[in-house]
């Protein structure tokens, strides 16, 4: 797989050459792993709208949606070689990278509303965490919301015993490993494109995702149960190729810089809608039954989890955590 990267990564430099001196659209290949009618989805899409719109066509944003050109583990490698110009991955998948600050996105309940969440992306903290990827050869340039993550199972999941011993799909997180093995359950690192099969051929038993992703990648047609926890958060940075950023001509990076502005307002205003239909669309589909829990069963949850803090503080690193829980705490109603 490597050396087809650096293929890749070796052509997109030629293509680099060749359009400035022939006056061609400067190409902007934005790969990504969920599908076009999510909010990720609808972002890029409308990025890739606004980009070829404020540049007068002087660029040219190419959307590949559902890993058409790379899986999660792949993607990342891809952007630093050069092989593509844009990504929006999940929180968590920058912590393998040796960026592990991010993963404090993934510790459960630390996000307890979407005013909380803006607090820290729209805030100096989220500004913070952007420079860091700077050392890895990429520039961050927004964060970009899915929504809030539930947990499905072909069993119902009410209490935290009834966790024990299933098998579950996990994004490539330690924190996200510490939360479940918190539950006493099989952690299972998947790409997202291989959850659907996974689950109904039984290689796991379950997966926590957002609504939108559940409904768009048919998941509720191979799992009887949705519990409604609202335990977790899934969002994205968009980042690019930091060379290729910096090399761009200052009038057509701010351009760039103006659309995606505009499409992170776009796609996060369309994250609640889009959670909130695909929702619907599952209980109006009678596949899934979907479970909501009583205050005294979401509390037992809660502290079911407590203990991960603790577990990975020394990987995310305690100051991050504390300070992300000083904004979070102090942001919400």
């Amino acid at each position: 797989m490597r050396k087809i990267l650096f293929a890749a990564a070796s052509i997109a430099a030629l293509g680099l050459v060749g359009p400035a001196s022939a006056q061609s659209p400067i190409v902007i290949k934005f790969s990504h792993v969920v599908a076009t009618n999510t909010p990720k989805g609808l972002a890029s899409e409308k990025f890739k709208e606004l980009a070829e719109k404020y540049t007068g066509g002087k660029v040219k944003v190419e959307v590949y949606p559902n890993s058409q050109l790379y899986k999660d583990k792949e993607e990342l490698e891809a952007l630093q070689l050069g092989a593509v110009q844009m990504l929006a991955p999940s929180n968590s998948k920058f912590g393998p990278i040796g960026v592990k600050e991010f993963e404090v996105f993934d510790l459960p309940y630390v996000l307890p509303d979407t005013k909380a969440l803006r607090k820290v992306t729209d805030g100096p903290l989220g500004a913070k965490l952007l420079k860091l990827l700077d050392a890895k050869g990429m520039t961050g340039l927004a964060y970009w919301d899915n929504g809030f993550k539930q947990m499905s199972a072909n069993k119902k999941l009410i209490t935290p015993a009834d966790y024990k011993g299933l098998k579950f799909r996990i994004q490539s997180s330690k924190v996200l490993e510490a939360q479940f093995r918190g539950l006493g359950v099989v952690p299972q690192v998947m790409a997202f494109s291989e959850v659907y099969q996974a689950l109904q051929t039984g290689v796991v038993d379950g997966q926590e995702n957002t609504w939108s992703n559940i409904y768009t990648q048919k998941m509720h047609e191979v799992q009887k149960y949705i519990t409604e926890t609202n335990h977790g958060y899934i969002g994205y940075i968009v980042v690019t190729n930091k060379k290729f950023w910096d090399g761009l001509p200052a009038d057509i990076r701010a351009q760039c810089e103006k659309a995606m502005k505009e499409a992170t307002a776009f796609g996060n205003a369309q994250s609640k809608k889009e959670n909130d239909d695909a929702m619907a669309e599952i209980k109006k589909s009678g596949k899934s039954e979907i479970i909501k829990l009583t205050p005294d069963q979401d509390a037992a949850m809660r502290k079911a989890m407590e203990g991960v803090y603790k577990d990975v503080a020394g990987r995310v690193g305690q100051p991050v955590i504390d300070e992300f829980l000083k904004e979070t705490r102090g942001a919400t109603n």
